[in-house]
C-alpha cells in the first residue's frame, strides 16, 4: 500500500510539474508576441530602429539624436533589430515576427545607398532626404552622400539580416531580394584586388596599383597624427573586414553562387598577407597599399592591435573549418603565443603595441602618445580583454580534426553558438521584468538628448534583442516554414 501511494504522489508530482512546464510555455509565448507587437507598433519609425527610446516614447537616440524621423543602421539598430525577429521566426513559425521583420527589411530598402550599402543612419525627413543618395529617391544628386560604411558593421549587418529576411521569405519579395543582390554587388566590384576592404566604398579606383605584398614595418612613422583620410586604405578596425568575410560565407550559404565563396576566401588570403613579420605576427587595424601600418583617427596611431587581431585568429579559424585548406591556421598558433607574450599585468592587452618594441601605447586626454596609462581619454577602449584562452583551445581542438571532422565540428558548433536553450529562471526573470503593455523598461539615461524632461526610463534595443532571442529560443527550434500571405511579395523569384 505503502508503494502503490508512494508511486501515486510521484505520477501527480510528475503531471503538476508538466502542467507548470506548459505554463511557462504559454507565458514564454504571450510575453514573445506582445513584446514584438510592442516593440514594432510602437518604438519602430518606418519599420525601423534606434539604440534607445524614453519609457514615454518621446526621445530618441542611436549613436546621436535621433530625432522624431531618424533610424539606426549600425548595431544595435535596425538590422540587429530584424535579424533577432527572422531568427525568432525560424524558430517558432509566429507570423508577427516575420511581419515586423519585413518592416525592418523595407527600412533598410529605403535607405539604401546609389553605392549599394548604408550610413550608419537613415533619414526619413524629407528635407533630409535630400541631402544622401537613397536608391529609391531617383537619379543621384551630385552632391548627395553616397559612401556606404563598413564601420561598425553597418553595411555589413543590414547585408546579413537582408539575405536571412530573403530566405525566410522564400525569395518571394522581389523588393529585398534585388536590395540583397544590389549590395553584394556593391561588395564585390568594391574589394581590392588583394582581397582585402577599405573602411567603406563608393567606387574603387583602379587606376592605383595594388601590389600583393605581405604586412611590413614602415621605415619610420609620425608620433602625430597627420589627419590624413584613412577611409580608402584596407581597414580592419573594430572587425570590419572579419565582419564582411563573414557576410560573404552567409551570402553563398544562402544563394550558393561561387563569386560569394570566393570573395570570403580572398578576403581570408589578405588576412594571412597582413600578418606582420616577427617580433609581432599580428595584425595592426589598417594597412596603406603598400600594407604598412597607418594613423586611423588621432587615437588610432600605426601599431599592433591586441583587440583586433584576436578576432583575426577567429576569422581564419573560420575560413578552416569550412575549407579544411590547413594554409589558413599555419600562422595562428604563432601569432596566439606572440599575444600570450604581451598580456598586461591584468591579463587583459593593449589595444595597440608600438611597432617592433611592443611596448604598450597609450595617450593622454591631450591625444598625445605615451607609454603611461595614466590619463586616458574614457570614450575608447585602450586594454581590451584577453580571449586567447578559448582561442587556443579552440586551435588545439582544429588542428588534430580530418575535413570529416571538421563538417560535424561545424555543425555542432552553429548549433550550440545559435540554439542552446535558457533556463526556466532566465525565462521567468525575463518575463517578470516585462510591462502589461509588452516592454522591457529600464533604469537609463539620455546620451545625446540636453535639457530633455525624462524621468530615467528607457527602452533598450540591445534589451530587447536579447529576450527575443532567449525566448525564440525556449519556445523552440522549427525549420523556415512557409511564410504568410504578406503585401509586396512577388510570385516568384528564380534561384
Amino acid at each position: 500500500m505503502l508503494k502503490f501511494i508512494a508511486c501515486w504522489i510521484l505520477v501527480v508530482q510528475m503531471l503538476v510539474s508538466t502542467l507548470r512546464g506548459q505554463e511557462l510555455v504559454d507565458r514564454a509565448k504571450e510575453g514573445l508576441l506582445q513584446g514584438v507587437t510592442f516593440f514594432h507598433q510602437r518604438v519602430a519609425v518606418n519599420g525601423g530602429y534606434v539604440y534607445q527610446v524614453s519609457a514615454d516614447l518621446k526621445y530618441r537616440e542611436g549613436e546621436g539624436d535621433a530625432g522624431k524621423f531618424t533610424v539606426w543602421v549600425q548595431p544595435p539598430g535596425t538590422p540587429a533589430v530584424g535579424l533577432a525577429l527572422v531568427e525568432a521566426y525560424e524558430r517558432t513559425g509566429e507570423d508577427c515576427l516575420i511581419q515586423a521583420a519585413l518592416s525592418a527589411g523595407d527600412a533598410l530598402v529605403r535607405g539604401q545607398l546609389h553605392s549599394g550599402g548604408w550610413e550608419r543612419s537613415i533619414e526619413f525627413d524629407s528635407a533630409l532626404r535630400s541631402k544622401h543618395a537613397y536608391r529609391l529617391d531617383g537619379p543621384r544628386r551630385a552632391k548627395a552622400k553616397n559612401y556606404s560604411s563598413f564601420d561598425d558593421d553597418q553595411t555589413q549587418s543590414a547585408i546579413r539580416f537582408l539575405i536571412k529576411l530573403d530566405r525566410a521569405l522564400e525569395f518571394k519579395n522581389e523588393k529585398i531580394h534585388e536590395a540583397v543582390e544590389f549590395a553584394l554587388r556593391g561588395v564585390l566590384e568594391n574589394q581590392f584586388p588583394t582581397g582585402g576592404w577599405g573602411q567603406g566604398f563608393e567606387k574603387l579606383d583602379r587606376s592605383i596599383a595594388y601590389p600583393k605584398v605581405n604586412g611590413n614595418y614602415p621605415m619610420e612613422w609620425s608620433r602625430k597624427h597627420q589627419g590624413q583620410d584613412y577611409w580608402e586604405f584596407y581597414t580592419l578596425n573594430d572587425n570590419a573586414l572579419v565582419r564582411v568575410i563573414d557576410t560573404m560565407w552567409l551570402a553563398f550559404e544562402v544563394y550558393g553562387d561561387t563569386r560569394y565563396k570566393q570573395s570570403a576566401l580572398e578576403g581570408a588570403d589578405f588576412l594571412l598577407l597582413a600578418q606582420m613579420p616577427e617580433p609581432q605576427p599580428a595584425w595592426a587595424q589598417q594597412y596603406n597599399y603598400a600594407m604598412q601600418p597607418i594613423w586611423a583617427r588621432k587615437f588610432e596611431p600605426p601599431a599592433i592591435s591586441g583587440g583586433e587581431s584576436q578576432s583575426v585568429i577567429d576569422s581564419l579559424m573560420d575560413t578552416f573549418v569550412r575549407t579544411g585548406n590547413r594554409k589558413y591556421i599555419a600562422t595562428v598558433d604563432k601569432a596566439i603565443r606572440y599575444l600570450e607574450s604581451s598580456q598586461l599585468a591584468d591579463g587583459r592587452l593593449a589595444r595597440f603595441y608600438e611597432l617592433k618594441t611592443n611596448r604598450p601605447l597609450y595617450f593622454f586626454k591631450t591625444y598625445e602618445l605615451t607609454y603611461s596609462d595614466d590619463d586616458l581619454p574614457t570614450h575608447y577602449g585602450f586594454k581590451v580583454a584577453s580571449r586567447l584562452t578559448n582561442l587556443k583551445k579552440r586551435f588545439d581542438e582544429l588542428k588534430e580534426l580530418t575535413i570529416p571532422q571538421l563538417e560535424v565540428y561545424r555543425f555542432t558548433e552553429e548549433i550550440e553558438r545559435r540554439e542552446a536553450k535558457p533556463s526556466e529562471e532566465q525565462i521567468k526573470a525575463i518575463l517578470d521584468d516585462q510591462s502589461k503593455g509588452g516592454a522591457w523598461i529600464e533604469s537609463g539615461k539620455l546620451k545625446y538628448i540636453k535639457n530633455a524632461e525624462h524621468d530615467g526610463k528607457m527602452i533598450h534595443s540591445q534589451t530587447f534583442i536579447r529576450n527575443i532571442e532567449l525566448l525564440s529560443r525556449y519556445l523552440g527550434n522549427r525549420s523556415v516554414r512557409t511564410p504568410p500571405n504578406l503585401k509586396g511579395n512577388a510570385n516568384s523569384t528564380k534561384h
